[in-house]
């Protein structure tokens, strides 16, 4: 199977990182033969270890059948599983008062989803991507159930890696959008804690030497009066005053975000209006919009939604993706669990 390495130099920057730190990723749907063809390209490109979770003569059979070659990677049958039993009694410990006996518990662990998910909870895998095959709902719940925020992190939120091609804008085309895949209707407080984490988030995982963060609006710095863009503007408030030392602007209309020019003309003063590389958008609707307008009317690559703020890395897939889109963000996984939040490299 023939590994494509990325072309953009940032995606380029996160592989090396995933190179150099070859932490172990858990692939839990392994009846998507997309999800064998991953693993292999991930194995030849030296990204870290894979796990993948089924039964090995059944894998190979079908991985075979689709091109791939995953003969030297480790598989575990979570029913066969030695640990089987401690995963459940743990997870029954995490579920305490929600999950009604142990045997539930290890019903519910049946599910690979959960049982992978137990496997990075407990250190036998740094990180999990999953959702090729299930909704962004199954992948979350059991993130959200035994994985929990980091500390200091108040809510776990979704971006997507934006790289648009031949683009001067951004991190010359590359960008962060969020929250684009998580929640609705974000308060002024969430909205804050959104962009700051999306800040540590480009800094950390993506090298960009320096986030700015765009609050995006329909109004940008009084030209437009309403509930929706005040909004905007507490969140940007809170998030000045709990981290000054990020840029994070607002409220900018998105033409004043990205384009020198106008944000210059629009935003004077401003230490993000024109250049920003991240765009926190005001509400799910806007955040989704626009990032699917701008993979297709651009052509753009779109990688998530990828989650931020949990305490070890669980990643969403698109269930429309490739396998590249799976090896792209084990990448990123792997590099997230190297770095926790609130540490620079």
């Amino acid at each position: 199977m023939a590994v494509v390495s990325p072309k953009n130099p940032i995606m380029e920057g996160v592989w090396a990182k995933a190179r150099q730190g070859q932490k172990t990723i858990v692939l839990p749907e392994t009846d998507d033969e997309r999800t064998l063809i991953a693993a292999e390209m991930i194995e030849k490109a030296n990204l870290g270890k894979v796990i993948l979770l089924g039964d090995k003569d059944d894998l190979n059979r079908r991985a075979k059948e689709a091109g791939a070659n995953i003969d030297n990677l480790p598989v575990i049958d979570p029913l066969k599983s030695d640990k089987f039993d401690f995963y459940a009694e743990k997870f029954f410990e995490i579920r305490k008062g929600k999950v009604a006996s142990i045997d539930d518990a290890r019903k519910i662990l049946e599910n690979y989803l959960y049982f992978g998910t137990m496997m990075v909870k407990l250190d036998d895998a740094d990180g999990m991507v999953a959702g090729a095959a299930n909704t962004t709902a199954d992948v979350l719940r059991p993130a959200f159930q035994i994985i929990k925020t980091a500390p200091g992190i108040s809510l776990v939120s979704a971006y997507f890696a934006m790289i648009v091609p031949d683009c001067e804008y951004g991190e010359n085309g590359f960008f962060l959008y969020a929250d684009s895949g998580g929640h609705p209707n974000p308060t002024a407080e969430e909205l804050a804690d959104i962009a700051i984490t999306t800040c540590e988030t480009i800094e950390n995982i993506f090298g960009v030497e320096k986030a700015y963060a765009a609050m995006l609006s329909y109004s940008t710095k009084g030209s437009a009066k309403h509930p929706i863009v005040d909004k905007v503007i507490e969140a940007t408030k809170i998030a000045n005053q709990k981290r000054p030392d990020l840029a994070i602007d607002g409220e900018l209309q998105g033409d004043a975000a990205i384009v020198p020019q106008i944000g210059a003309k629009k935003a004077p003063g401003s230490s993000v209006a024109g250049k920003a590389n991240c765009l926190i958008f005001p509400d799910l609707n806007c955040g989704n919009i626009a990032y699917k307008l701008t993979e297709r009317l651009a052509k753009a690559e779109a990688y998530g939604p990828l989650l931020q703020g949990l305490d070890k890395p669980i990643n969403d897939l698109s269930r429309g993706c490739k396998p590249t889109d799976i090896v792209n963000v084990a990448a990123i996984v792997a590099v997230k669990a190297m770095v926790p939040y609130g540490k620079r490299d």
